[in-house]
């Protein structure tokens, strides 16, 4: 009997001479700014997508920033609950393989202010503050901790979080929902009285160059790049594209298609938008205006019930036919 074929790509492959790269003005004078400060700077803590865990992690730049392991670094994976539980140890032996040396990972849910992972940031880094050598900061008393990471991955989230429980205060650091809000290395801000402890935002940080479209789409896929960089088309022809070659087929019954899986986003997107009636009008060449199905309405709409957990729990750097 001959081999059944698999209808759906192997790859995912960019249009001609399209790659993904957002690296503004504010990140080049970010990282010089970050670099300035690293000298009163006690423990590194960098903030990353659980949903991404190896994707978009600058290891040569977190080298320079924690000095080869001179300061402590502690690794943490926000938005947790979009990923679960029972992929958490798949992801820290992901990590360990890649990075050997990380040593210290929390999993965190910043909307959660009971979650275990937020609570054990501050003792973890007061911990480890304290059996480092501070070098230049030896008498200093306080404690400056600096959160890096790449964009909209929940850096001001976790400051706020940590200032709201410990010091009962409210939020001190911008937070929004698209990526870049926060465009400038902060003031301190204090989160904890005794011993005093004090932590240092940044702007998200990205490579000058991401030379892996995948690498690019998962980053734009789960926010870290604007939506508009990439195109929500694009990124929803990925999403189709990860789903359909890890199996994951949660999405025919959530858009509900007749046909079953579907390697065809166009097809996809104007069977659901014409299912939910989302048609807009569209003015010819001609002058006639037509009413059409609004694929580009459609593409948000699936991309979102992915970003909300709609689809499932994802670990988007997951390999091909681990399930």
């Amino acid at each position: 009997m001959a081999a059944q074929l698999n209808p759906f790509r192997s790859a995912f492959r960019l249009p001609a001479k399209q790659r993904i790269n957002w690296f503004p003005g504010h990140m080049t004078k970010g990282m010089r700014q970050i670099q300035q400060k690293l000298r009163t700077v006690d423990c590194i803590v960098e903030i990353h997508d659980a949903r991404i865990p190896l994707a978009g992690r600058n290891s040569q730049f977190f080298d320079t920033i924690t000095g080869s392991g001179v300061k402590p670094h502690i690794l943490v994976l926000n938005k947790v609950d979009l990923l679960g539980p029972k992929l958490q140890k798949n992801v820290i032996q992901q990590l360990r393989r890649q990075q050997p040396e990380l040593r210290h990972i929390l999993f965190t849910n910043c909307k959660d202010q009971r979650n275990h992972g937020v609570l054990d940031i501050l003792p973890l880094a007061t911990r480890l503050v304290g059996e480092s050598s501070r070098f230049n900061r030896t008498q200093a008393v306080e404690h400056n901790l600096m959160i890096i990471g790449v964009p909209n991955v929940g850096k001001s989230s976790v400051i706020n979080v940590l200032r709201n429980v410990h010091l009962k205060r409210k939020s001190a650091a911008r937070v929004g929902a698209e990526a870049g809000i926060t465009r400038a290395v902060g003031e301190r801000i204090k989160i904890q009285e005794n011993p005093p402890v004090y932590m240092i935002d940044t702007p998200g940080i990205l490579q000058p160059s991401v030379q892996d479209d995948e690498m690019g789409m998962k980053l734009a896929l789960v926010g870290c790049l604007p939506d508009h960089i990439v195109g929500e088309d694009l990124i929803a022809d990925y999403l189709l594209y990860w789903l359909n070659s890890h199996r994951r087929y949660d999405y025919v019954e959530k858009l509900k298609l007749s046909s079953g899986p579907s390697d065809n986003i166009s097809a996809v997107l104007a069977e659901y938008a014409h299912r939910e009636e989302l048609f807009h009008k569209v003015k010819q060449y001609d002058g006639r205006v037509e009413v059409m199905t609004n694929l580009l309405a459609a593409a948000r709409k699936f991309i979102h019930f992915f970003r909300s957990g709609q689809l499932g729990r994802i670990n988007l750097d997951e390999p091909i036919g681990f399930r």
